[in-house]
């Protein structure tokens, strides 16, 4: 996040919360009084001081990397695969000498040897050929495909999605916001923005990951699908816009990418223009961020209930910093210092905050407690992702004290990790992470993609799965490569994919 100018360089103050100032659909743009007090939302670039020489602003690393892959500092290590040592070879047996005397024979011991090598071996193997057994069963029930939505476009891509309990609300590039019946997939409602609105755009280009207790979301517009100008509330059940926010203005006429999240009546919008908080009901501001010093460039990252930031300040005595936010109250929960900028490639969860950070020296995928201490994933070579293939998807979950998410590891995965270990626990081979609906149990579903499709439950322990439906492979196939997943009250699969070519939406029942 970076603004332009900076207070000392002839710059007026900043209006504070320039950017949190909610307008109603029928209201009218407004001029505010500028505060007495610079209190920008956003951190700033560092001036260069007036005889000419400067320090430069590090700017972050950006060198190709595995997002969510391990350093190789010491931990936890990954689940283990049993493996049986080869018995040792048995001592030569003496023959007996010319005289007849032969020396006495050695026991047996390479053969009892052998023997129990054999025994555990087959032991092992029936173990293994157990769980084999269990990944090769076939559910007794089946799904049928219920109806279809196509997708916009060849090119539309999934902005996010919200499930009520009647009701999938659908962002994406080419189709707009748009809600449809879960019963029929019979369109409901589009979302149509004011006129005025519409002139910033009207292209998706963020959307909260779920709705709040209200039945309020918000979704951010563009000119594209990459950068932001507005953010809105959205009233899932009638598509109504109930408030809107600019993301620019005259100072800051550049749109920026940005992500939104909410956290009880609180949305936190995190762009590379500003971070702060305001209220899903009314849009007014409920906190903005600022910076440490006057003289910083700040990176931000969020997740439902938590926004970190890294930031490099040149007017303070620790230069590098790595922070903790309360995305409700806006409120430090904890701060680090470091030696060097920090990169959050993913964050995880919010709750425990579980982030896959990577620096100049190392990457790594943390469990961070209150005081910023972190405990280290055992993610071995695979590639944390947080959701199926996309942005879009947020179906990584802790359950209990297991976060279980979806990763890459030559092929799609999805890993089970002990939160309080920092252990591997599990990793289930050709499956994509399922998310449940409002009202649907807790059980942890995914759905396999080699072989015949299957919607299979998982315990979360141990990465035991148990067949609960088959999918269908002829008309109407299972065609996901990317999105998200749902499984409704009534067991129910939705597919909403990321891509406009594999076929929009569709539901099986």
């Amino acid at each position: 996040m970076t603004n332009d100018s900076s207070p000392g360089q002839g710059t007026p103050p900043e209006e504070p919360g320039w950017a949190f100032r909610p307008r109603t659909p029928s209201d009218r743009p407004h001029a505010t009084a500028s505060g007495t007090r610079w209190d920008s939302t956003m951190p700033l670039r560092m001036p260069q001081p007036r005889d000419g020489s400067h320090e430069a602003v590090p700017e972050p690393d950006r060198r190709p990397r595995r997002a969510g892959t391990a350093d190789h500092e010491p931990g936890p290590s990954p689940a283990a695969t049993a493996v049986l040592d080869p018995p040792a070879a048995a001592p030569q047996v003496p023959h007996a000498g010319a005289d007849g005397k032969g020396v006495r024979r050695a026991r047996p011991t390479g053969r009892i040897a052998l023997v129990l090598a054999v025994l555990v071996a087959a032991c092992g193997t029936a173990a293994v050929l157990l769980r084999q057994e269990d990944a090769a069963a076939v559910a007794s029930e089946t799904r049928a495909q219920a109806w279809q939505i196509p997708a916009a476009a060849a090119d539309d891509t999934l902005t996010g999605s919200w499930l009520t309990d009647g009701l999938l609300v659908r962002a994406s590039t080419r189709g707009g916001l748009r809600a449809y019946a879960l019963a029929d997939g019979k369109q409901v409602w589009s979302a149509a923005p004011a006129a005025r609105a519409a002139g910033r755009g009207t292209v998706p280009c963020a959307m909260s990951p779920a709705l709040g207790s209200r039945g309020i979301g918000t979704v951010a517009f563009g000119k594209d699908g990459s950068t932001c100008t507005w953010l809105a509330g959205v009233k899932a059940s009638t598509g109504r816009i109930l408030w809107t926010m600019p993301l620019t203005d005259d100072k800051h006429p550049s749109a920026m990418t940005a992500s939104t999240y909410l956290q009880g009546d609180v949305a936190t919008v995190v762009s590379e223009n500003f971070l702060g908080g305001v209220d899903v009901r009314t849009g007014s501001r409920v906190w903005g961020y600022r910076a440490r010093g006057h003289y910083c460039n700040a990176y931000d990252w969020g997740t439902d209930g938590t926004v970190m930031v890294s930031d490099f300040c040149l007017d303070r005595k620790t230069r590098f910093t790595l922070t903790a936010y309360d995305g409700r109250t806006g409120k430090q929960i904890w701060r680090r210092p470091e030696s060097a900028h920090s990169d959050v490639t993913h964050i995880l969860s919010g709750s425990p905050l579980v982030a896959a950070v990577h620096t100049a020296h190392r990457d790594a995928v943390r469990v961070f407690d209150s005081t910023g201490s972190g405990r280290k994933l055992a993610v071995g070579d695979d590639e944390l992702t947080g959701g199926n293939g996309t942005e879009a998807d947020h179906s990584a979950r802790v359950h209990g004290d297991v976060l279980v998410t979806p990763a890459t590891n030559a092929g799609t995965v999805i890993d089970g990790f002990d939160t309080a270990t920092g252990a591997k626990l599990w990793t289930l081979h050709s499956a994509v992470l399922a998310a449940s609906a409002p009202g649907a149990d807790d059980t942890v579903y995914a759905v396999t993609t080699s072989g015949p499709p299957q919607l299979v439950g998982i315990d979360p322990r141990t990465g035991r799965t148990t067949p609960v439906a088959g999918l269908p492979t002829g008309a109407g196939p299972w065609n996901f490569a990317s999105g998200t997943v749902y499984v409704t009250a009534d067991g129910g699969v939705l597919e909403v994919n990321a891509l406009g070519t594999n076929g929009g939406v569709r539901m099986y029942r």
